[in-house]
């Protein structure tokens, strides 16, 4: 028995009209063209300013800089053991551009561990600095005395974090400021003593402090850029001063990245299945939809020239509290001029969301491109789901000021290559092999680059999962 038999003996009356099953056969369906839930805004894709580079190269020229070592620190970690990566020591003051590997490893073993308590003081203002501290992993907090006596947190170090360092070049060296912990924290010391021992068995270790201690002598202004000397509010006939812009020898040149796929379609679908659609441009379409995906990942996230990466030890702050506040951003915001935009991820706008709140206020809302974006001091938060969300629940927020006429952040792209589809999105025919399988290289060329290291700051380490 038919399955329409047993819904007419259920009924009980037998069928009058033709069944909708069986009328559908004749019907013409409308469809809809191929969906895809990667799609996302992309918004830093779209608001992000494009340079056209020739030679796949764009090197970013700059006054010459006498670099202080004020990178982050990277450490192994075996069960309760965290070692420091010899290599990373070169991110201290004193071994930048140090690269004798013999040495550092013996200071990286010389490193002692010890674990701190909340709310322990690692180092106390007005002592004297013996010892660099390398803050592997935890929170604390540098205090000062404020105006009228009372303490006034300086800045927040997290993982990677180093302070004292001025104790191995100065024996006569103070602390400025307090550091206390914050959370339970695990760093590792190396002392004046141990670094002095380790420099008077290497030859190549003295002559690198040798070199070193002649470069204060070059007036630099607070960038580290050498100072152009000019004469104001002078009198008279004295002698104006000599002076020319030094540039850096070894400028920093961005090669364009690579995204690349092979896309594969039969040629009898090709042929025979394309009423209503194309089954190429469609193939082609959600391709190309991919592509520009991994595009703004690898912007983010690329070790190489990802905006996470690519940010400036002093262009980073922590949170005060954990949480993104107001206080925060008013923070990121003063570390630039004229930023264009912020980008967070949806979690972490939303826990911004939820301290104003707290607080009462309102953010701003600007239409952009039909899209309601929420604003801080005026400047849009745009979402960007590629900037990671960790196991521990948080985040990042990061701020630009974009566009090379303000020296800011700007992608890079080649405009006008061969089987263009999008200025540097080509699709390129590669033949049809002998299974009757149509082949096109589906190729997108890119990269970003910062022109100034204060073009580009992020809010790290932003908790996205407090909801008290």
């Amino acid at each position: 028995m038919s399955v329409g038999e047993e819904v007419r003996e259920e009924q009980g009356r037998p069928q009058q009209s033709l069944g909708t099953a069986a009328a559908r056969n004749l019907a013409t369906t409308t469809k809809s063209v191929p969906q895809m839930q990667e799609i996302s805004s992309r918004w830093l894709l779209r608001m992000l300013p494009w340079v056209d580079v020739q030679g796949g190269t764009y090197r970013v020229n700059r006054r010459l800089t006498y670099a202080v070592g004020d990178g982050r620190i990277t450490f192994v970690k075996t069960g309760d053991r965290v070692e420091v990566i010899p290599a990373e020591l070169g991110e201290l003051p004193a071994l930048r551009g140090y690269e004798d590997d013999g040495v550092l490893s013996e200071l990286a073993q010389r490193c002692r561990q010890r674990e701190i308590a909340a709310g322990q003081v690692i180092a106390s203002f007005g002592n004297q600095s013996e010892e660099v501290y390398l803050l592997a992993h935890g929170r604390a907090e540098k205090v000062g005395t404020g105006p009228y006596g009372d303490d006034q947190v300086l800045g927040v170090l997290a993982d990677g974090a180093h302070f004292g360092d001025q104790a191995l070049l100065d024996p006569d060296a103070m602390w400025e400021y307090t550091v206390r912990a914050d959370t339970a924290c695990t760093v590792l010391i190396l002392s004046r003593h141990d670094f002095q021992q380790v420099a008077e068995r290497a030859d190549s270790l003295r002559d690198h402090l040798r070199r070193l201690r002649s470069i204060p002598g070059q007036r630099t202004n607070k960038y580290g850029e050498k100072e152009v000397d000019l004469a104001a509010g002078h009198s008279g006939e004295p002698d104006i001063p000599h002076t020319f812009v030094d540039y850096e020898a070894r400028p920093r040149e961005y090669e364009l990245s690579i995204a690349q796929t092979v896309l594969r379609i039969h040629s009898r679908v090709a042929d025979l299945y394309n009423q209503p659609m194309n089954q190429t441009e469609q193939q082609l379409r959600l391709t190309v939809e991919a592509l520009k995906e991994r595009q703004e990942h690898e912007l983010i996230n690329n070790r190489d020239f990802g905006l996470l990466h690519n940010c400036e030890y002093d262009q980073r702050i922590q949170p005060h509290d954990g949480v993104p506040s107001p206080d925060d951003m008013d923070e990121l915001l003063s570390r630039r001029r004229s930023t264009k935009l912020f980008l967070a991820h949806p979690r972490a706008i939303a826990a911004f969301g939820r301290e104003l709140n707290k607080r009462g206020l309102v953010p701003e809302t600007i239409d952009i491109g039909g899209n309601r974006i929420p604003t801080w001091r005026g400047v849009p938060i745009y979402p960007c789901n590629k900037i990671p969300v960790t196991e521990a629940r948080t985040s990042s927020i990061i701020a630009m000021r974009t566009g090379e006429d303000d020296q800011g952040v700007i992608g890079l792209r080649a405009k006008g290559i061969p089987d263009e589809i999008e200025p540097s999105l080509s699709v390129r025919f590669m033949g049809i092999n002998e299974q009757a399988i149509v082949k096109y290289l589906v190729t997108s060329y890119f990269s970003a680059a910062v022109l100034v290291p204060d073009a580009l700051g992020v809010l790290e380490n932003i908790e996205v999962g407090r909801w008290r």
